[in-house]
């Protein structure tokens, strides 16, 4: 999770040493104001809302969790998790509704600035009849809360001349320390299989349709930044135990951008219980090489991450990044056995 100028502006107001070095050094690689995973394809409803009930099956569950920096005095953690349904009325042929909940929670820095969203989702997913294409479209509504612990702040106006006095008045004010705002994110998806062997997905997200105002003194000009996100993905097979995964996440949020690709080789122990195992690498331009290892099977699908960092932080980090790890599952229904009844024909 990295932080732009706005948020980097207040958590470090107290104009400390530390913090005011801290915000300098971090705006040479800062890269957008939303949380990030390097495994973004382990958090898809973070990407669009439009991968709300996009899987083959009838729930999906799923959870990441990311740690980074640990070198540094305080670490910084992000966690998201969210469940989903696929819906399909009596009425639908080639399509479906899908329902989901997503949480997201970020801590960050020494005054523990915390993030925390609740997403409500909603997709409409139509396929042809041979099911080698199918496209969705989404949206999702969250509320938010943003918000950092003041009594971990100090200022310059509590030295005394010797020390830090934590009695000393810091001539600091807050109209508040948290605040909460409304969220809309809405984007589409499609999914195309050629020869049934080649697979090609991509999805957009549009967030922050409102750029909702953050503020802590009623600076109504202050306002999250609407982002577009870019998710690519297409696994071919080149024999019977591996698949070639490639992938792409292209975000452009205010004027910071963040583009991550990524290539993994997948071999199959059992293809048909899709048991197979991954190993591939990701990079972060001027940030970090990410590491990457899956597991996969039958519905469940798990990957680890560890990113070592690679911009000028890393004389802070001694080149540690973060550790990520994820884990989704899709719940299949045992299917309903219908008793067919046939009725004779009665003869007079």
């Amino acid at each position: 999770m990295f932080l732009t100028g706005k948020l980097c502006n207040f958590i470090f107001i107290n104009n400390s040493a530390k913090y005011l070095f801290f915000l300098l050094f971090a705006s040479l690689f800062v890269k957008g104001q939303d949380i990030h995973f390097s495994q973004y394809d382990g958090s898809l409803l973070n990407n669009s809302p439009a991968f709300t009930g996009m899987f083959n099956g009838d729930y999906r569950v799923g959870a990441i969790f990311r740690s980074q920096w640990q070198s540094v005095p305080v670490p910084y953690s992000t966690f998201s998790m969210n469940g989903e349904a696929r819906i399909k009325p009596k009425s639908f042929t080639n399509d479906v509704i899908g329902v989901g909940l997503m949480f997201n929670s970020d801590k960050a820095g020494d005054t523990r600035y915390k993030t925390t969203q609740l997403y409500a989702s909603g997709s409409y997913i139509y396929s042809v009849a041979d099911s080698s294409l199918l496209f969705s479209v989404g949206m999702n509504l969250g509320l938010a809360q943003v918000g950092f612990d003041y009594e971990r702040m100090t200022f310059d106006n509590q030295y005394d001349g010797s020390q830090y006095n934590a009695g000393l008045n810091s001539n600091e004010r807050f109209d508040w320390t948290t605040y909460n705002y409304a969220d809309i994110n809405v984007g589409g998806a499609l999914q195309y299989k050629i020869k049934n062997k080649h697979v090609f997905t991509y999805g957009l997200g549009l967030h922050h349709l409102a750029s909702p105002v953050i503020t802590y003194q009623g600076n109504k000009t202050s306002r999250l930044d609407f982002k577009i996100a870019n998710y690519l993905r297409f696994v071919t097979p080149i024999n019977l135990r591996a698949d070639i995964v490639a992938e792409a996440l292209i975000n452009k949020q205010g004027k910071y951008y963040e583009v991550i690709p990524h290539a993994s080789l997948k071999y199959y122990i059992n293809r048909d219980n899709n048991l197979a195992v991954l190993a591939g690498l990701a990079v972060r331009p001027r940030d970090a090489v990410i590491l990457r290892f899956g597991y996969t099977n039958k519905t469940l699908q798990s990957g680890i991450a560890y990113d070592i960092n690679t911009s000028k932080f890393m004389a802070a980090t001694n080149r540690r990044g973060a550790f990520e790890i994820f884990v989704n599952y899709i719940i299949k229904r045992p299917p309903v056995f219908t008793v067919k009844k046939r009725v004779c024909p009665v003869y007079m």
